[in-house]
């Protein structure tokens, strides 16, 4: 099973101010990107505000006509760890992207209650199982808060591009699973996910290994729904994430479980599970080969990656061009 990321890397970051964009212009170089900090009540999530991070791009003080897509970020305590800032500067001084405002949230208290699937027809969580306890007890509620609360908190604050396809979701590891189901159950929102390490093992029966392969959930979210027309998934994943191989095909779990849920797989029944491939969505089962990717669906393996930060932050760069590419001049 893929090793459970909790990591607690801080980022610097300036207190916020009521009015983000004045304070912004105030700074000695208008022209540098800048952090914002404040904390939001997430009823639900946690007894204690989410801490909430926001960087705004280079020139964000001078372009006050311009509007910016978004990126939103869990596990936003892992900034440093993942090399946002770095990367970020990079590419936009080599205009390899678009200028974005990203917004990363610090881990709940309840990292694996908070980080799961939902169900947003029915407003539950739907709860997976693990060694360590339930996963997901409180997806329902963060999901909630995360699109209901704190976007609208985020587009009233900023210059932002308040619509679904300008405005992404990234996380890894539990964080990862969790941007897929808002990609999944909230397209009038994200329009866009990034997924690394996902860890789509969640299953609701973990008795065995046939069990547990049978009762994946975001798979069967997957097999059970219908093509979120305009919405764009990719997904990054190392091929030396685990050893693991439940189903004995000698592909390690990490990229099986991502595999099926990209390709859909067939059960020793014959029961096939289409996957998003068998939606219509356009699949790229070869995104580390080329840059910018095609297709709606990118599939990234990562040599040598495994499920840590460094490796993230390897397939940092990838992910955002991909999702913010430049504009054509």
């Amino acid at each position: 099973m893929l090793a459970f990321c909790a990591c607690v890397c801080a980022f610097a970051a300036h207190a916020a101010s009521p009015d983000a964009n004045a304070r912004f212009a105030r700074g000695t170089d208008a022209t540098a990107p800048a952090t914002d900090t404040f904390s939001l009540a997430a009823p639900g999530v946690s007894d204690e505000p989410l801490r909430i991070h926001v960087r705004v791009p280079r020139g964000y003080a001078r372009a006050l006509d311009v509007r910016y897509p978004t990126l939103y970020v869990n596990d936003g305590q892992d900034w440093d760890a993942v090399g946002f800032e770095g990367t970020l500067t990079r590419l936009e001084r080599g205009h390899a992207i678009r200028p974005v405002l990203v917004v990363a949230i610090d881990m709940p208290p309840d990292r694996m209650g908070a980080y799961g699937l939902s169900d947003r027809a029915a407003g539950r969580s739907v709860v997976g199982d693990s060694r360590f306890g339930p996963i997901g007890a409180r997806a329902q509620a963060y999901v909630q808060w995360l699109t209901e609360r704190l976007v609208p908190e985020i587009d009233a604050r900023y210059r932002t591009r308040a619509e679904p396809p300008q405005r992404a979701i990234l996380g890894w590891s539990l964080g990862a699973l969790n941007a897929f189901d808002l990609g999944w159950q909230y397209p009038d929102v994200f329009g866009t996910v990034g997924a690394f390490s996902p860890s789509f093992w969640v299953a609701s029966d973990r008795s065995g290994a046939a069990a547990a392969q049978r009762t994946r959930l975001a798979q069967a979210m997957v097999d059970a729904g219908t093509k979120r027309d305009g919405s764009r998934f990719w997904f990054a994943i190392g091929d030396r994430e685990e050893t693991d191989d439940r189903d004995g095909d000698g592909v390690n779990d990490a990229v099986d479980d991502l595999r099926d849920l990209i390709l859909g797989t067939e059960a020793a029944d014959g029961k096939r599970a289409h996957g998003l491939a068998g939606l219509g969505y356009r699949i790229d089962m070869h995104a580390a080969n080329r840059a910018p990717t095609e297709g709606d669906v990118a599939y990234f393996e990562l040599r040598g990656g495994r499920h840590e930060q460094a490796s993230w932050k390897r397939m940092l760069p990838a992910f955002l061009t991909w999702a913010f590419p430049a504009e054509k001049r």
